[in-house]
């Protein structure tokens, strides 16, 4: 796995992956967001070699390994929106994409090929813009196999608060870290 990380540039100096930019976000009563940190490792560049296939395979592999199931590729959304019943995380495959994060007076974040993103449970999220070639994989926590999608609406926070409490957070980030580091 230390060779896939090197690759997609999410190697640190030392061992094991690097350490996140972490950001969190405010309940807006729109969006519940959470006190668990978003997440963001910025890649240090990917391999030249590599074309987005074998980042896919990369991303894939590393997250499988770390116990988050790859589920699909495309981009996000065009509005605001959250999952209240499991984390998500991407892996950028190539190009560039600027998100919000957090909802309407959350946080734009730019992502480039090679970072990955994880997202807990109720963290608001919407595309902003893009590059034509911006793609990413999206992978979940092996124990969450269901997704629900919230637009921003404050009829269903409440119950949205509710399911986002009794999300299990998994041992592992996506790039094989103790989540303990990061979600303590």
């Amino acid at each position: 796995m230390e060779t896939t990380l090197a690759t997609l540039g999410l190697a640190a100096a030392e061992s094991g992956p690097l350490a996140p930019e972490r950001m969190t976000f405010a309940d807006d009563g729109s969006i519940p967001n959470t006190l668990l940190a978003t997440l963001l490792f910025r890649s240090r560049g990917l391999d030249s070699r590599l074309d987005r296939e074998a980042v896919a395979h990369g991303f894939e592999r590393v997250f499988a390994t770390s116990g988050w199931r790859p589920s699909w590729r495309g981009g996000v959304y065009p509005y605001h929106h959250y999952h209240s019943i499991a984390h998500e995380a991407f892996g950028v495959l190539s190009g560039w994409g600027r998100l919000r994060l957090g909802g309407e007076q959350g946080e734009d974040v730019d992502i480039r090929a090679g970072d990955a993103l994880v997202l807990p449970a109720g963290t608001g999220h919407c595309h902003l813009q893009a590059s034509d070639d911006f793609l990413l994989l999206a992978a979940y926590p092996e124990d969450q196999r269901e997704l629900d999608l919230i637009r921003a609406d404050p009829a269903e926070h409440d119950a949205a608060v509710s399911r986002i409490t009794k999300v299990s957070r998994p041992e592992r980030d996506p790039l094989g870290g103790e989540m303990r580091h990061w979600w303590p």
